[in-house]
């Protein structure tokens, strides 16, 4: 029998699909359990189908009032600690620094747990782990934690993803979880028509607080995916992804479709998607970059300065570096 290995994962989606190698690694050695947002239910079939998934929202990755403990689902906690105790795992391990997950692998009884500890969460811990360079990118956790567990996770840079150009359509997605990641929206409507003009039939999509707006630009045939699965669809039919530094463009990446990112608040070298032939532009340099999810300006300069002109040019390049692979 495989040994039993609990992985957790409660973020976004883009988190999920940068563990998409090491999951899938994984398999071949344990038989893995995932605890992660119930959206993974969509991914699992497609990304990783022989990982048992969990579900879980932890309280503490909301974006607002994450530590309103009255607020927190203790009767829904104690249920899924009982059913992940019936597993009885052999390995736990998170690929966050994060003393919340180091406190699940202890609660959940792990017998042999993996991580990288902060404020002493190495309590939580019988296999901590040192942290990669701060510079590396997400990526490289995971790869930290494939070696200690003997699994073959291979650089960034030689990650095997094949290019989805048998598809022409170029899929533009406008949403992000936080409105201070997204570059702004009349800038995308001018790069959609430019694109359109050079004969690249495009898709434009958007999160749902976004349809009205585009409606009202013109753009009658914008899609709006109301889930995961909904968004894989879309994902499906394209040949290219252009977008903002959010779970959309990872998603692309993985299942095989080349990006393009429009960084902001946050760095390339940390989370740019896992595409081999993936690009970005990163934002406006701005004293307090990298600055996650919480902007000290009313407007987020760094991507509102961010012209269109300038973000078309290196788009152009893009796509012509992409072409030789629908031949």
């Amino acid at each position: 029998m495989k040994p039993k290995l609990l992985i957790v994962e409660l973020w976004g989606l883009g988190d999920l699909a940068i563990a998409t190698p090491f999951l899938r690694a994984a398999t071949e050695k344990f038989e893995v359990t995932l605890l992660a947002k119930p959206f993974a239910h969509d991914l699992q079939a497609r990304l990783w189908p022989g990982v048992r998934v969990e579900t879980f929202t932890a309280p503490w990755t909301a974006f607002k009032h994450k530590y309103y403990f009255w607020r927190w689902p203790v009767f829904e906690i104690g249920r899924l600690r009982r059913r992940l105790l019936e597993t009885c795992f052999d390995i736990g391990l998170s690929a966050r620094w994060d003393p919340r997950d180091h406190l699940l692998l202890k609660l959940f009884r792990a017998q042999d747990r993996l991580g990288f500890p902060r404020m002493h969460s190495e309590m939580f811990l019988t296999r901590p782990l040192a942290r990669p360079e701060p510079q590396s990118h997400r990526y490289e956790s995971w790869r930290v934690l494939a070696g200690a567990l003997d699994l073959q996770l291979p650089p960034r840079e030689k990650l095997f993803i094949p290019s989805a150009w048998d598809h022409k359509m170029i899929l533009i997605h406008t949403g992000a979880a936080q409105a201070v990641r997204v570059w702004p929206l009349e800038h995308y409507k001018k790069l959609a028509a430019r694109l359109r003009r050079g004969n690249f039939p495009v898709q434009v999509a958007c999160d749902p607080d976004q349809r009205e707006w585009w409606l009202q630009a013109g753009e009658t045939e914008v899609a709006t995916p109301h889930n995961v699965a909904d968004l894989i669809a879309l994902v499906d039919r394209a040949g290219a992804f252009i977008g903002n530094d959010s779970g959309p463009g990872h998603l692309a990446a993985i299942c095989g479709v080349p990006t393009f990112t429009i960084f902001g608040p946050q760095l390339p070298e940390w989370f740019a998607p896992l595409h081999p032939a993936s690009e970005w532009i990163e934002g406006k340099a701005c004293p307090y970059k990298p600055c996650s999810d919480y902007c000290r300006f009313a407007t987020p300069f760094c991507l509102r300065n961010l012209g269109e002109e300038e973000v078309f040019t290196r788009v152009g390049k893009f796509l012509a570096a992409q072409r030789p692979a629908a031949s």
